[in-house]
């Protein structure tokens, strides 16, 4: 028994197992918020800013009879029908009693002088909020936050979604919303088919599918509909519109690979706007009386969506840092890029190799449907570290002279570890895309240098593996795991003796085999089915560049001269034979 406080020593041990225990519960809840505090906090604000959207829009119906009341004429045609919102008795300003449900207008009738003076009462009358209809529509968007969480957790969209992507959507969210309970209360808008033309869904996922990929615009496509069937007082026909025009969207600009392909984009889906009109029209017996309005507003709204599309991408592209496939394009310009054009002049072999890589790293992607212009930029810059030392890897020893048989294994194996780390500094200069960045960073994994550590073990046995592995981590994605296995490959296969198909689709074979078996392939979600598929596109490549061709007729090895000739020449020399480490 404790004499100060009364507790026996087992039930303060208890007492502290428990605590243990509870902020054994509570660190990892921790941890995850102080991972993901940036998107709590937008989350809060594009909730709090869509809430207050739903607050001032809540009235939507006396504010119908505000914008009627000072737009409608005595004689003048309704356009809609205005029910009164609730009981008003006459007053000295206005002699006249209004009845809670009665019809003040009807559609398609002449407005009476008794009827637009009702109406002035109602505009001039204090507004009343409804707050069930807020509360209605705010418990809603906690269900699509929740949806919204869901859809973009890393097990469906296939990884973490980028702050800068969510930002975005929110933006776009929040000014979907807006348009949608604001353009509803002018009477031109009132009908589930008229508030169409007015919801810039299209824009929306035309940027999200440009910026960030497909997979992403056909999931928000589904959280945008959402938001619209709140915002429009859940009528569905324009969710579905907006769910239908998304996932259109999204897939014409699948293969587009210029600019001006986005007005032709925007062309395309206009003529499926007007289809998915008539298709919703039909569906759900629809008057075709307006038919015409409607129309015209979808296509003005397709229309200006693409040339708003062009007018935005590139300042988005430059200040979201994102890999679209127009940036990429302009990456992929070899002639026109001043580090590329750098490698060529001092490392001309390095270049070389990368130009390889991108071809073998581009055809495999469109093998498996990865991202192949992501693929091909990255090959192009992987190795640009390797401009601060060139003279230190292989394929730029073209005069036989080895300049890692003068220095010890550590010090070799620390300049080949060093072009990663370089090359990575140089992209963040030229700001290149994250995506290539990472990709760079990646490119070695975390594997070891295999001959510089077989060296050092000869020397001292004790030796440590880790000094001898390169700084990075495996890749993450498909992208990332082929340029590793085309970098491999590439480098690898120049070493070959005899280079046959056979010989090259085994040696290919060994490499991945390695690749998968120091665990460099674990988490970039490549299956045994896609690797099968990127060995044969590297042996197809590979085969087709080292194939032996027909000798001509009395044509000579120049290696074959005359004694003379070889005594003033000296023997042929493979470019870096000795060092087998690519880098």
């Amino acid at each position: 028994m404790d004499a100060a406080n009364g507790d026996t020593i087992a039930e303060k041990i208890s007492k502290r197992n428990d605590d243990g225990d509870a902020f054994g519960i509570v660190r990892p809840v921790i941890v995850f918020l102080k991972r993901n505090w940036a998107r709590f906090v937008l989350a809060f604000a594009t909730f709090a800013a869509v809430s207050a959207v739903v607050y001032f829009g809540a009235n939507r119906g006396e504010s119908v009879v505000s914008y009627s009341a000072g737009e409608l004429e005595v004689g003048q045609i309704a356009f809609e029908t205005i029910v009164a919102p609730k009981t008003m008795r006459a007053t000295e300003m206005y002699p006249i009693e209004i009845i809670e449900g009665e019809k003040i207008v009807k559609k398609g009738f002449p407005v009476t002088e008794e009827a637009l003076l009702k109406l002035r009462k109602l505009s001039d009358s204090p507004t009343q909020v409804d707050y069930r209809s807020i509360g209605n529509v705010v418990f809603f968007l906690i269900l699509v936050c929740a949806l919204w969480i869901v859809l973009f957790s890393p097990v469906i969209l296939g990884k973490r979604a980028e702050m800068r992507e969510l930002v975005l959507e929110c933006v776009l969210f929040f000014l979907t919303f807006f348009f949608m309970t604001f353009s509803a209360r002018a009477i031109a808008f009132q009908s589930p088919f008229r508030i169409v033309p007015v919801i810039p869904s299209v824009l929306a996922l035309l940027l999200v599918a440009i910026l960030f990929g497909q997979k992403s615009a056909f999931l928000y496509s589904v959280v945008l509909a959402a938001g619209v069937l709140g915002a429009g007082g859940f009528e569905v026909v324009p969710a579905l519109f907006t769910f239908a025009t998304g996932l259109s969207s999204a897939r014409i600009v699948r293969k587009i690979e210029k600019r001006i392909d986005i007005v032709f984009a925007s062309l395309l889906q206009s003529a499926l706007g007007i289809v998915f009109v008539i298709v919703f029209k039909v569906i759900f017996n629809d008057k075709f009386s307006d038919i015409a309005f409607v129309l015209a507003g979808v296509v003005l709204n397709s229309f200006i969506s693409g040339i708003l599309v062009l007018g935005l991408l590139t300042p988005l592209e430059n200040l979201m840092n994102t890999a679209s496939v127009f940036r990429l394009m302009d990456l992929s310009d070899t002639a026109n890029s001043p580090v590329l054009r750098k490698l060529l002049i001092n490392a001309s072999g390095t270049y070389n190799h990368s130009m390889m890589v991108s071809q073998l790293a581009e055809n495999a992607c469109r093998e498996i449907g990865a991202n192949h212009f992501l693929a091909r930029v990255a090959a192009f810059y992987h190795d640009i570290g390797k401009l601060d030392q060139p003279e230190y890897f292989t394929e730029n020893q073209s005069n036989g002279e080895n300049k890692h048989d003068s220095i010890s294994p550590s010090m070799s194996a620390s300049i080949i570890k060093s072009h990663v780390k370089k090359g990575v500094e140089m992209a963040r200069k030229m700001h290149l895309p994250s995506q290539v960045i990472d990709i760079i960073a990646e490119h070695h994994g975390n594997s070891v240098i295999a001959y510089f550590y077989a060296k050092a073990k000869e020397i001292d046995p004790s030796v440590s593996e880790t000094d001898f592995s390169y700084p990075g981590t495996p890749p993450v994605t498909k992208e990332s795991a082929v340029v590793m296995l085309a970098d491999t490959a590439e480098a690898a296969c120049r070493s070959l003796d005899k280079p046959s198909v056979s010989r090259i689709e085994k040696f290919i074979q060994t490499l991945i085999d390695a690749k998968v078996a120091g665990h460099q392939l674990e988490k970039c979600g490549l299956t045994f089915g896609e690797l099968s598929l990127i060995k044969e596109s590297f042996v197809q490549v590979l085969a087709g560049h080292y194939h032996s061709r027909t000798k001509y007729p009395n044509q000579k090895d120049p290696d074959e001269g005359d004694g003379k000739e070889e005594k003033e020449e000296g023997p042929a020399q493979v470019a870096g034979g000795n060092e087998p480490e690519q880098g």
